[in-house]
């Protein structure tokens, strides 16, 4: 990654572990919080908030394992809420349970809106202070740095801007060292956001160390964490990925990247922003959430090209349709191939590797097979090797490994017990007649047990490929059960150990079928991708 000028230091303080997974479906076992704890570290963020001790006995044993993990960089956090009214810091069980998860930070969050003391906590103002006031300064006695998320501040602020103040204050000579500026109902605009720093900072001096901790209910969080930066915040908080409650927080990976690449600030530990990308998706994949491909910076299709037009201008300059070099956030480019295409993106995409690149008649010639076959209802973006089949084909490159004589499926579904699926496959392999029966949990699953049956005895390697993904689309929904479907199946290739590859790893085969009957278009994904990889092994076939 280049090096950019660094303006100043922007600590990142993430809160994927806690208010990251208050989202919908997102879950984290105590198993997932530590490895992710240990990915964030590695990444160079500051400070992970690792969750509540006192709301799940989960939270409490990540507070007692997390102590056994050799963290390099960051430092954990626990969070709470401010003392109960009527009671002493020292006597409050939330209070307690904070200062024996025994971090070196403590955040504590407490109320700023006038709305929320008088009608939500139900106390007078004074008693709002002094819980601020008290329940800081107990966590900063007992050897924690505390750090103090004024909840709803924006709102409290346009509301009520002088006992909005008053509470900043009152963090203040409890001894916090940070205070972080909540826009919880994620509604306030970027120029209100620096108004508002601007006013406190006036308020209570420029020397106070601020944090921003942006909600995206307007779609709007990273501009206003990005406003707060350049009004002076030192501090952004958020998760990996955006994920939260509601709309979610503000992306942490979006804010990184435009804070280092775009402001020249630094943040996250030197030369880490490589491994953004790999981050995003591990934090995907840790949570079973699915990836956004339009994500900026780590998202699949953030640097994916379609149009002829665009493919034609990034091969002369990649800057004219890029904004930063890809490989900086450890993304990669991707070329696109579709009816939106022209010669350039066949060019781009396999012209090395199939002798394209100067072959404009072959280009033109594959490109109208794509163009024909996505009329049809196929599509190649995300089935490569597909494609990949039809450039063999119109290259005189393809070979057949088996001929079909027929396939037949039987459901049999009984009233009151599951139904059982039963593959018949009869193929003609190498000179020799395979015919196969396998059940299944449906007809896909019944015919790829029976398929391989089928070719196993003379091309074992098929073994290597599992079948991962498996989406269905309808192409033509006025047809209604009448309508082409679009089956798009990801297959995983085991490595050279024999272990799976997984979910992550470069080696996938992704295949494409359509037809009227979707046992047929599943047929066409599982064979595609069984070609795919027996000509890439260099298995003989005619």
């Amino acid at each position: 990654m280049k090096e950019t000028t660094s303006q100043r230091r922007v600590e990142i303080y993430d809160t994927t572990l806690r208010d990251g997974a208050q989202g919908l479906g997102v879950t984290f076992s105590l198993v997932d919080k530590l490895k992710v704890t240990e990915r964030l570290d590695a990444l160079g963020v500051d400070y992970i908030e690792g969750g509540y001790p006192l709301s799940n006995p989960k939270d409490e044993a990540y507070f007692r394992d997390v102590r056994k993990l050799e963290l390099r960089h960051a430092k954990v956090c626990a969070f709470g809420m401010t003392r109960r009214k009527g009671i002493k810091p020292g006597d409050d069980p939330g209070m307690k349970a904070l200062v024996e998860a025994r971090t070196p930070v403590i955040t504590i969050v407490g109320k700023t809106w006038d709305l929320h003391v008088d009608e939500v906590l139900g106390v007078s103002r004074q008693e709002n202070l002094d819980m601020i006031r008290e329940s800081v300064d107990f966590c900063r006695q007992e050897g924690s740095e505390v750090f103090y998320d004024a909840e709803h501040l924006f709102d409290g602020f346009k509301a009520n801007r002088d006992y909005a103040l008053q509470t900043l204050r009152a963090a203040v000579e409890g001894g916090a060292s940070r205070l972080v500026l909540c826009d919880t109902n994620g509604g306030s605009l970027p120029a209100w956001v620096a108004q508002v720093i601007g006013e406190i900072r006036q308020a209570l001096g420029a020397a106070v160390q601020l944090g921003i901790h942006p909600h995206n209910d307007g779609g709007l969080a990273v501009a206003n964490a990005l406003a707060a930066v350049e009004a002076g915040a030192m501090q952004v908080q958020g998760t990996i990925n955006g994920i939260g409650e509601r709309c979610g927080n503000v992306d942490l990976t979006t804010v990184a990247a435009n804070l280092r690449l775009k402001m020249g600030h630094d943040c996250l530990r030197a030369a880490a922003l490589g491994k953004l990308t790999e981050t995003s998706r591990f934090v995907y994949e840790t949570a079973n959430l699915t990836i956004v491909p339009g994500q900026p910076f780590v998202g699949p299709a953030a640097f994916a090209h379609k149009g002829g037009m665009h493919v034609h201008a990034i091969q002369r300059n990649a800057h004219s349709y890029e904004h930063i070099d890809p490989r900086e956030v450890g993304n990669e480019r991707q070329v696109l191939v579709s009816e939106l295409s022209g010669a350039s993106n066949i060019a781009a995409m396999l012209g090395q590797k199939f002798n394209l690149a100067d072959n404009k008649a072959l280009q033109r010639q594959v490109l109208e097979r794509v163009q024909n076959l996505e009329h049809q209802g196929y599509q190649f973006e995300a089935a490569l090797a597909s494609f990949e089949l039809i450039l063999h084909e119109v290259l005189g490159h393809g070979r057949r490994f088996w001929d079909l004589d027929h396939y037949r499926c039987v459901i049999s579904k009984l009233a009151e017990a599951d139904p059982t699926t039963e593959a018949i496959v009869k193929l003609q392999v190498n000179g020799q007649a395979e015919h196969q029966v396998a059940e299944g949990d449906g007809p896909v699953n019944a015919l790829d047990g029976a398929l391989r049956k089928c070719l196993r005895p003379h091309y074992p390697q098929i073994d290597q490929v599992h079948l991962r993904d498996y989406k269905v689309r309808v192409v033509n929904p006025t047809a209604e059960t009448a309508a082409k479907v679009r089956v798009i199946a990801q297959f995983a290739v085991a490595g050279p150990n024999g272990q799976n590859s997984g979910a992550n790893s470069s080696q996938h085969i992704a295949t494409v079928g359509v037809d009227e009957n979707i046992v047929d278009a599943s047929w066409q994904a599982i064979t595609d991708a069984f070609t795919y990889h027996l000509l890439e092994t260099g298995a003989k076939g005619k």
